[in-house]
């Protein structure tokens, strides 16, 4: 016996899956959920601008200093 209106059984669900497995693949960004991703501390980021030439070598050492203060106090 031949069944040729089974689009709606277990075919649909596997097109379902197949799509979905394909967008996850293609569609994701590269930051996926669950990734562990380290985040920039604040010295990172200064040490980023100063390289980058957005900031002087003075205001580097004074920020530097201030993080390195405030760093302390939390601790």
């Amino acid at each position: 016996m031949m069944y040729y209106n089974n689009y709606w059984g277990m075919d649909f669900i596997w097109w379902c899956a197949w799509i979905i497995m394909l967008l996850w693949i293609f569609a994701v960004p590269y930051n996926i959920p669950g990734q562990r991703n380290k985040k920039d501390s604040p010295l990172d980021v200064l040490l980023k601008r100063f390289a980058a030439g957005e900031i002087g070598k003075e205001e580097y050492a004074e920020r530097k200093k201030l993080i390195e203060i405030e760093m302390i106090r939390e601790s």
